[in-house]
């Protein structure tokens, strides 16, 4: 029971029982001590000589990965304020796609540094005005020295997409994967006046394991994870006309209860040459409108597969309503629902559909569309785990390369920008006044947190490599890094290392956020969950998120806390 004692003495009870409550420093420390765990699980995997983490779930399944964020997602954390570094990877993922552990490796080393303020007694308030201005400035800063790149540059796209994949398992294969995340990535976008827009979920990627990842296949088209519907079809058919409808080609049975009263065979015959006729009539639609492909959304009746293989036309069922659309973008066809509105001008074309075996599944490519404004990755690999991975990294380089075309400003990767802007926020620092000055100090600290980690990932010495980049670059090369592979502190225009502006601006601003918002916190209160009988209700500190009030469960203190969302 939680007892606050008013002014005049007089115990007031206003907490229900079951509640804990943590106030002030203690509330704090909780939260940055969490805060700084998460980072510190997360931090070994940045850059390239990261290493990867094994995470198990409870079914047995394994995730072999460095990708921040699905590291934290897998990882299923419950104390609420580390909760706030998962959300901040999610966001950095949906929104620029890589830099996920850096947001989160920064956001650790900010409450880090806050942690030590707040012990000589400046207030969090002071410290989270001083991160924001901070972050204000380094984002200005970054815009400065940005590169302007032209956003078809195709050169520039593949630098930016390899270098997302240095950090990961494919690196050795970086190069032919990001020709084609860039192809992929061109393949879709669409000019607008003031730029490119591109949306990625116009590039599929499908993955098989087998084969090794040299196998992975860029298709201007699309690959679908079905097989033709019946044996009697042909199974390849070049120069396709495809139909692509969303209704079912079988007879719709009755909302309600009908009765039909049969009384002699004849009738029975007369009406199931009824059925037929109309089924071969929707087909008969089909062959007029000339198309020598049909892929439906629906299901296909098998009277129809007969007809349909008869008349020579390749037919996939069952085909998921996001593949038809980004069919309907790749070939160029019009998604019908009424089958008498199809008509030769409805239709799609591709070079080639044909349905292949991979592995031990047979699967249906539609290829060799003119201009598809959708497109197909196939990524292969080894064994399932290496295949999910891959599929991880194609997605963070397609996301680089997107955010560079959308917004074509490029930074020198390897530390170098976090580097030169500690230096320029430590000058800038000096001009304010009061406390404020201090916490502008630790946040120059904090983002050299980026490449200190990098080079101690790479085995380097962090504080020599630290000092050398910091003497190179106030030498005038502001883009100075740690290139991790060679172990050294070297230009990143010799290594080709760049990053979008957007991914640098999104880590530091996501990262800043989440740290003010952990340090203005100073009360911690967590509810008992029921109001059953007392006992075992240890609120959040007791594991059980008060499962107690069920009675007779005590034996299953062990489990998790069931909904602490």
């Amino acid at each position: 029971m939680s007892i606050q004692a008013s002014s005049g003495g007089i115990p007031v009870v206003i907490l229900r029982d079951g509640a804990q409550q943590t106030k002030g420093r203690d509330a704090q420390k909780n939260n940055i001590t969490a805060a700084k765990l998460i980072a510190e699980i997360i931090h070994t995997s940045l850059g390239p000589r990261g290493m990867d983490k094994m995470l198990v779930d409870s079914l047995g399944d394994v995730t072999i990965t460095n990708d921040g964020a699905t590291i934290l997602k897998e990882i299923d954390v419950q104390h609420p304020a580390a909760k706030m570094l998962v959300e901040i990877s999610k966001a950095t993922d949906n929104e620029v796609g890589d830099g996920t552990t850096s947001a989160v490796v920064l956001a650790g080393a900010l409450l880090e540094n806050a942690e030590s303020l707040i012990l000589q007694d400046v207030h969090p308030t002071i410290i989270v005005d001083g991160y924001r201005k901070a972050a204000h400035k380094t984002i200005e800063l970054l815009a400065k020295i940005a590169d302007k790149v032209s956003p078809t540059d195709k050169e520039v796209l593949e630098r930016i997409a390899r270098t997302s994949m240095q950090t990961k398992l494919v690196r050795r294969d970086s190069s032919n994967l990001s020709d084609m995340v860039v192809k992929a990535v061109v393949a879709v976008a669409e000019k607008k006046d003031d730029g490119y827009t591109v949306d990625i979920d116009d590039i599929k990627v499908e993955k098989k394991a087998g084969g090794s990842i040299k196998d992975s296949v860029l298709t201007k088209g699309i690959i679908l994870d079905k097989e033709v519907v019946h044996s009697g079809m042909p199974k390849k058919i070049d120069k396709a006309k495809i139909a692509l409808i969303n209704t079912a080609l079988e007879i719709d049975k009755t909302e309600f209860d009908a009765k039909i009263n049969i009384s002699n065979p004849q009738q029975m015959k007369s009406f199931l040459d009824e059925e037929n006729k109309m089924i071969k009539n929707m087909v008969d639609k089909v062959i007029a409108s000339g198309a020598n492909v049909l892929l439906c959304q629906k299901g296909i009746d098998d009277m129809a597969q007969h007809y349909l293989a008869k008349a020579g036309i390749l037919t996939v069922r069952r085909i998921k309503e996001s593949d038809l659309a980004k069919l309907a973008k790749a070939t160029g066809a019009r998604l019908v629902s009424n089958l008498d509105d199809l008509f030769e001008k409805d239709l799609g074309i591709a070079e080639i559909v044909e349905e292949r075996k991979i592995e031990t599944d047979r699967w249906v490519f539609v290829e060799g569309c003119k201009h598809p404004k959708a497109v197909t990755i196939l990524v292969r690999g080894g064994s399932q785990r290496v295949v999910d991975e891959v599929e991880r990294s194609v997605h963070d380089a397609l996301m680089v390369v997107k955010d560079v075309m959308e917004n074509p400003l490029i930074v020198a990767g390897g530390g170098a920008p976090e580097t030169y802007a500690a230096t320029k926020i430590r000058e800038w620092a000096k001009s304010l006044e009061g406390r404020e000055q201090l916490a502008v100090e630790k946040f120059a600290d904090s983002l050299e947190v980026i490449p200190i980690t990098l080079a101690e990932n790479a085995g380097m010495d962090p504080i020599d490599t630290l000092t050398s980049l910091r003497s190179k670059q106030l030498k005038g090369n502001k883009w100075t890094g740690i290139d991790a592979m060679k172990g050294q502190v070297v230009s990143m225009h010799s290594s080709d290392i760049f990053e979008p502006l957007s991914v640098k601006n999104q880590i530091i601003s996501s990262a800043t956020e989440a740290a003010c918002m952990i340090l203005r916190i100073d009360d911690v209160i967590a509810i008992a969950k029921s109001s059953g009988p007392p006992g075992g209700e240890g609120g959040m500190g007791g594991g059980m998120g008060g499962m107690g009030g069920m009675g007779g469960m005590g034996g299953m203190g062990g489990m998790p806390p069931m909904d602490m969302e």
